[in-house]
């Protein structure tokens, strides 16, 4: 999905075709090899074809000929300034793979970027890595930014949020943005059924749009014959708009073929928008008249282009008047009543590398000047790939925190006033790029693009039909010995991963539900109230269908009258950073309480654990209590009767010992100072 770099710059993740919005003069028209090229490079060309023909035991003899992987390289960074990366990938693996050259900083790093923007994640981790790994304080950050989309792309989503941190911190950017997503922003009213379509090809299919009984398309498949000319990002044919029908209800389309001959060209379109009569079509194409035209930074750039339907054929395309030759405009979309546009362009003046735009289209069919959508939808990342409903805009987004890739968002608004994006979440997003997404105006069914695991080619086209949600948690709280109902009890529900989702009171039957919850899913369910012990829950939801679960809250045991004879120093157990481990320094005082307890049979205990102020403050509590559970098993563990130990409460961040509160400076020392348990004795 990285492939389209070239042809959508702006775009930055367009799908493998579809990722930034610039095309290379290079890449449109010059051949593989041309007369005009140096005698030097020359004989790198002739190396290249030397090695295409050898088998792997005479291409390892030949590359260990001194000069000979100098010559690839030399080939390889020529094939890379041009931007043909599947070329230059080709030939980076095959000098770093198989010759002894030196691993080098700027080796590595383009062998890095040539598999990124071809999309093949894991030979790109491969080399970032080991580029990381070795120049990490060299690296730069637009490179660092791309190693961790290829964590994330891979699956290594911790690495990715470490790597993530510590390019933040270099910034000076704050942390704390880090913790604002979590698993309930992901969560959604339906269940989603996905479905890889029956038209997808081997190459990049991508941009779905609604066009009568079916949809309109981009593809970079090629349906002559003979295949003439090629892509030389991608090493594959030019993207075309096509068609298809709809098959049935459950969105599979057939009988693909190429939409226009007065609309495709022999350069790239793609990425297109109806009116609501279906007379005019919006659509991407490269800056071009007769030949390519380059702007002041040697780039061909794209255009939106406009034709009409006229006796049943397409007119020549005319371009819009918001384009230009110094920046890429392109991936319209048209509002449902036909008086707004959407598009994307990295122009001069934005939040980010690509932005999202608005125009007002005229009666007269003219533009207003374009406006910026804002903050709420662009950041510094890439915003690409618009689609508008009635009264909600779809995109896609690479800013950090998602699911890796290009993730796809749905904002509310009313007006041009859109609300900050909220992640579509899984399974529409994955680790990959997912983008182009379109949906029907009863809001159940639509199409997006995605070059996920599993596909047909780089960018495939899916299907999706959502269904209500009916994963739900019911849960009854009640006291235990007498079995009545507990109201007002807090109950919290928490994902696998600790992060707290939802917050509800029990009403006054003690009954309380949590909704919209993925199937299949493991989530923690912990119930308090004032006066009892805390309790925990594992809770594992069902394929679409609810849960009823119930828990017993035991009192706090109460003997009159009681002393307080003691209290432990809060300093004699603490914990490591995020850990409920019982450390061999607080096991030894531990034992000390355990002795006392032993020789006091007339005491009882209570336990109350706390963390410091870093974190989430719900995690925080849930951490605590994970503490003060592990300190109660301990001391159980070596003798005494979990009878006398009247509670084991967490506290979190609540009891702080020193002012080391959320974004107050503090040493090591003071925060570890609040990671500790404290001890009762009690006298019955």
């Amino acid at each position: 999905m990285k492939k389209l770099t070239l042809l959508f710059f702006f775009l930055g993740c367009l799908g493998i075709y579809a990722q930034d919005l610039a095309v290379s003069s290079n890449d449109a028209a010059i051949p593989l090899y041309t007369n005009s090229i140096s005698e030097s490079n020359a004989n790198n060309a002739d190396v290249v074809k030397h090695v295409d023909g050898l088998s792997d035991k005479k291409l390892a003899k030949y590359l260990r000929k001194g000069g000979v992987a100098d010559k690839l390289i030399e080939k390889a960074n020529e094939y890379y300034d041009k931007m043909w990366y599947a070329e230059s990938a080709r030939i980076y693996d095959m000098v770093l793979e198989k010759t002894d050259a030196k691993h080098t900083s700027s080796l590595l790093s383009k062998a890095g970027d040539s598999h990124y923007f071809t999309g093949n994640l894991e030979k790109a981790y491969k080399w970032y890595n080991e580029l990381y790994q070795l120049f990490s304080d060299d690296v730069s950050d637009e490179t660092v930014f791309k190693y961790t989309q290829t964590l994330k792309g891979t699956g290594k989503y911790r690495r990715a949020a470490a790597i993530t941190k510590i390019l933040r911190q270099k910034r000076e950017e704050p942390l704390k943005e880090l913790q604002k997503q979590n698993d309930s922003n992901w969560e959604d009213a339906y269940t989603v059924k996905i479905k890889n379509l029956g038209i997808n090809s081997p190459y990049s299919d991508f941009s779905p749009m609604f066009h009568g009984n079916g949809i309109v398309y981009s593809s970079a498949k090629d349906s002559s014959i003979f295949i003439t000319r090629r892509y030389k990002w991608t090493n594959q044919p030019f993207l075309d708009i096509y068609e298809a029908k709809r098959k049935n209800d459950e969105g599979d389309l057939t009988q693909p073929k190429k939409f226009s001959k007065s609309i495709n060209s022999k350069y790239h379109e793609a990425s297109m928008a109806f009116s609501p009569d279906n007379e005019t079509i919006y659509f991407t194409r490269n800056n071009y008249g007769k030949r390519l035209k380059r702007g002041k930074n040697g780039i061909n750039h794209l255009k939106i282009y406009r034709s009409r339907l006229v006796n049943g054929e397409w007119s020549k395309a005319e371009e819009l008047p918001f384009n230009s030759e110094d920046y890429s405009t392109g991936h319209p979309t048209v509002s449902p009543d036909g008086t707004k546009m959407y598009f994307v362009s990295d122009r001069p003046g934005g939040f980010g590398e690509t932005d999202i735009y608005v125009v007002d289209i005229y009666p007269d069919g003219g533009f207003s000047e374009p406006k910026n959508l804002g903050r709420t939808i662009n950041t510094a990342a890439k915003e690409m790939f618009p689609y508008i409903t009635e009264n909600t805009l779809y995109f896609s987004s690479n800013r950090p925190m998602g699911f890796g890739g290009l993730d796809i968002y749905k904002s509310e608004g009313v007006e041009d006033m859109f609300s900050i994006g909220v992640n579509l979440g899984k399974p529409i997003n994955s680790s990959r790029d997912d983008f182009s997404y379109i949906i029907d105006a009863a809001g159940e069914k639509g199409y997006f693009a995605s070059n996920r695991k599993g596909g047909k080619g780089d960018d495939d086209i899916y299907s999706f039909v959502l269904e209500a949600n009916l994963n739900a948690i019911t849960g009854f709280v009640a006291e235990a010995e007498t079995e009545e109902a507990l109201e007002r009890a807090h109950i919290a529900l928490f994902s696998a991963t600790g992060a707290l989702l939802f917050e509800t009171m029990a009403d006054t039957t003690g009954g309380y539900s949590f909704k919209n919850l993925s199937s299949n899913t493991d989530y923690t369910v912990v119930a308090q109230k004032e006066g009892y012990i805390n309790d925990s829950l594992q809770v594992r939801t069902k394929e679409n269908e609810g849960v009823s679960v119930s828990q017993y809250l035991r009192q706090l045991k109460r003997t009159e009258p009681s002393t307080v004879v003691e209290m432990f120093e809060p300093s004699n157990v603490y914990f490591e950073f995020d850990s409920s481990e019982i450390t061999t320094r607080s096991a030894e005082e531990l034992d000390k309480l355990v002795a006392v307890l032993k020789e006091n049979e007339g005491l009882s205990l209570k336990i109350a654990s706390h963390t410091d102020a870093r974190g989430p403050a719900a995690y925080n509590r849930l951490l605590s209590d994970r503490r003060a559970k592990s300190t109660k098993q301990y001391i159980v563990s070596q003798g005494v009767d979990p009878s006398r130990i009247i509670s084991a409460v967490g506290y979190g961040e609540e009891r702080l010992l020193n002012p080391c509160s959320d974004g107050v400076p503090c040493s090591p020392t003071q925060h570890r100072l609040n990671r500790r348990s404290e001890f009762i004795l009690i006298s019955e």
